[in-house]
């Protein structure tokens, strides 16, 4: 029998500032490093106290910019930093690995920016490290810690949907054409999957887990990045993800889980904070964020669930454990090896 819901379940930790405080280091003082540490500072007691770049220069500005304490003019020091408590990787893709390693190594609970590195060998890497050492290590997939992503999670969790059988999502931006960009340089780990396609892949693994069967096609670019993909994924069950993502037209950036029972819709752009509608036959029942974080500025919530992990002592995201990380990118892998991107094996599944 069909069970039509009342109301949607409330989202749970929905204030950052209640997570314990920890001390920051950033690595790599770029853009997205700029608005996490901005999004932390605004939301979260924690703090960034160091901010570390291979160009001194780079860091004390950066520092200034951003009133972090103390500047580094390599990795190594930021890492040695006693009084960094974690550090966040925002570094290139193709340097991940590197970067997550040495934080690890240092003996630091790390954050590392998506995808966790830019193929899946170097994601398995990150993972044994992390396990071997027993230091705490998560990817910044910052949607999943999201208060409408924890809503979609109880309705799954619950059954609401029944069970899942057709999802989809799509994140495609307009780039111009630059084949010195990071966007578009190989070296750097350019193309949609690696840049933009992480979230949707990522989206299918919540919602139908590792994919038994992966279909791709697209465009590569001239510089032989994949400029645009679609993907079909299937699970054991026999569910089925339909992803597309791109850098050269914008798309609405909408996600679905659609069951036998039910189906959720998010608004738009899904990875980010927006709202949701639950759809049960003639029934709708809508839940928009209240807030107010939105942007970039919902990045607090990652940082305040490493918080409270860390603390709590745990080596893993109960909610993102790393293995589901490194599938992401084995699933990213397999589709750039079918669209004919250069140097990539198949990983998949292995």
């Amino acid at each position: 029998m069909t069970t039509r819901l009342r109301s949607l379940p409330d989202p749970r930790h929905p204030d950052p500032a209640d997570a314990p405080p920890l001390r920051w280091g950033v690595l790599a003082p770029g853009g997205i490093a700029a608005d996490f540490t901005d999004a932390l500072h605004a939301h979260t007691r924690q703090r960034v106290v160091a901010a570390g770049s291979r160009s001194a220069e780079r860091a004390a500005a950066f520092a200034a910019a951003h009133g972090v304490e103390r500047s580094y003019g390599s990795y190594a020091e930021l890492v040695a930093d006693p009084d960094v408590d974690v550090v966040y990787v925002a570094s290139p893709h193709t340097q991940h690995a590197e970067h997550a390693l040495l934080a690890i190594a240092a003996g630091k609970s790390v954050l590392v920016e998506k995808p966790l590195a830019a193929d899946a060998e170097d994601a398995r890497r990150i993972e044994r490290a992390a396990k071997a050492s027993g230091v705490f290590a998560m990817e910044a997939m910052w949607t999943r810690y999201l208060p409408q992503t924890d809503i979609i999670r109880q309705l799954l969790d619950d059954g609401a949907l029944g069970d899942v059988r057709v999802v989809t999502a799509d994140f495609g931006g307009s780039a111009r054409f630059d084949p010195a960009s990071r966007l578009f340089d190989p070296a750097l780990g350019g193309g949609a999957l690696l840049d933009l396609g992480v979230y949707v892949v990522s989206w299918a693994s919540f919602a139908i887990g590792r994919p038994a069967g992966i279909i791709a096609a697209g465009t590569l670019a001239s510089t032989g990045v994949d400029e645009q993909a679609s993907l079909i994924l299937s699970s054991v069950t026999g569910a089925q993800a339909l992803l597309s993502t791109g850098l050269r037209a914008a798309t609405p950036s909408l996600a679905t889980i659609c069951g036998s029972e039910a189906r959720v819709e998010t608004g738009s752009p899904f990875w980010s904070a927006s709202g949701l509608r639950f759809v049960q036959g003639g029934d709708v029942l809508s839940w928009d964020d209240p807030y107010g974080r939105p942007g970039r500025q919902g990045m607090s919530y990652e940082a305040a669930a490493l918080a409270r992990y860390v603390t709590e002592g745990l080596t893993d995201s109960p909610l993102h454990p790393l293995v589901e990380a490194v599938q992401t990118v084995e699933t990213i892998d397999e589709a750039r090896r079918q669209l004919g991107v250069a140097g990539v094996g198949s990983s998949a599944g292995a």
